[in-house]
């Protein structure tokens, strides 16, 4: 047979698929309906697990593999449709009222709460020069920024009312996530409400009169000191590596140590706040060297054009859970932009995973992901829809 008359074959065979398929959820509406009479609740694992191994057995040894994952996605798919059916309305759901409650409170301007004279007041961690400081002054006009002096102190200024925002860095393109920045993410009560890119630019600075043979320890955040591994390698071998708490305080405490042999990695504006010297420019491993901030506050806030969301889903640690999250987002047409997974000291191997989508927030896909995943009930947290300012 020609390529024609095969595809004129799969042609007919998906119409009787389609027929079928819909006959089976009409009837999986009617298993709703009977469930919310009786009370029955919508996952029932012993009947898939017992389906899926009913399919399994009748199906030949070459498609049973593909048989498991197509019966996967029915069962996700029969799941959703009946969850839509039993509950209508998302408003039932107090995590869906609280997004409908910011949609309609957030002013169209951000940002939105101001300190008396008109500026906003943010967290920053490290102090003048630090790139939080640069990714405040990117998002806000003349912000009143409050420097404190770790990232746990930017979550806790803003929970306890000292701050109306806090900056955060989340990830860079070159070193990763910041991990402690999304450990602390799993302990505070806190929502995002914007993202933004800051290009780094590190520079080697030093006292003035400072040579580069000079150098026997290099100070600097451990994020930096990981973007210009490279630069350290090659330039510095036999220099002490010293982890410091921001690039910034680095640039301070070398530029208040009054010593020759000792100099930081930091931005180049350090050089002119404290008077260093600048002995080598653009260290970085890549030229498109970047770190993502978050703007957090204590309450939801969302504002007009935000399309990306962030979730964080407690998983137990068996086979199965964290797909069958993913089949969720999938089947509702919603983009996975990142997924980062931190252990819970608390438990046997449970983990708290950490969900990036793309999507619009009046989409009813989005809707129907809030309201399915809602019944996971304090496994589950919303952590707030926002744009990112390239």
């Amino acid at each position: 047979m020609d390529l024609s008359t095969l595809r004129s074959k799969i042609d007919d065979t998906d119409q009787q698929l389609i027929k079928l398929f819909e006959e089976r959820m009409k009837i999986a509406a009617e298993i709703a309906a009977y469930k919310k009479e009786n009370g029955l609740p919508v996952l029932d694992e012993g009947r898939e697990r017992q389906k899926l191994m009913e399919v399994c057995a009748i199906s030949s040894d070459d498609m049973r593999d593909y048989t498991r994952i197509l019966y996967g996605y029915l069962f996700d798919i029969s799941r959703s449709y009946q969850k839509k059916l039993l509950h209508p309305k998302e408003n039932l759901y107090p995590i869906w009222e609280s997004i409908a409650a910011a949609l309609e409170e957030t002013p169209r301007l951000f940002p939105a709460r101001q300190r008396a004279g008109g500026r906003s007041r943010v967290a920053c961690q490290g102090t003048w020069g630090a790139y939080s400081q640069f990714a405040a002054d990117k998002l806000f006009v003349k912000p009143e920024i409050v420097f404190v002096s770790n990232f746990e102190d930017v979550f806790n200024a803003v929970e306890g009312g000292l701050c109306d925002y806090g900056m955060v860095p989340a990830e860079n393109n070159t070193a990763g996530s910041v991990r402690r920045v999304y450990d602390l993410m799993t302990e505070k009560q806190f929502h995002i409400v914007r993202a933004t890119r800051i290009k780094v630019d590190h520079s080697l600075l030093a006292a003035p009169g400072t040579k580069k043979e000079d150098i026997r320890e290099i100070v600097s955040h451990e994020q930096a000191l990981a973007q210009c591994s490279e630069f350290l390698h090659t330039e510095f071998p036999a220099a002490k590596i010293t982890a410091y708490k921001n690039t910034a305080k680095a640039a301070e405490y070398v530029a208040n140590s009054n010593r020759s042999d000792v100099a930081a990695i930091a931005s180049p504006n350090c050089a002119a706040l404290y008077g260093l010297s600048c002995l080598c420019e653009n260290i970085q491993i890549s030229d498109n060297n970047r770190t993502r901030f978050f703007c957090i506050s204590k309450k939801p806030e969302i504002y007009p054009g935000a399309d990306r969301t962030s979730l964080m889903l407690k998983l137990p640690h068996e086979p199965g859970s964290l797909y069958r999250v993913l089949s969720q987002f999938n089947a509702h047409g919603i983009n996975l932009i990142k997924l980062e997974s931190r252990p819970i000291p608390s438990t046997d191997f449970a983990f708290l995973f950490c969900f990036e989508l793309e999507t619009s927030i009046y989409s009813e896909g989005f809707a129907a992901l809030i309201r399915e995943l809602s019944d996971l009930g304090d496994n589950f947290r919303y952590l707030g829809s926002y744009s990112e300012v390239l």
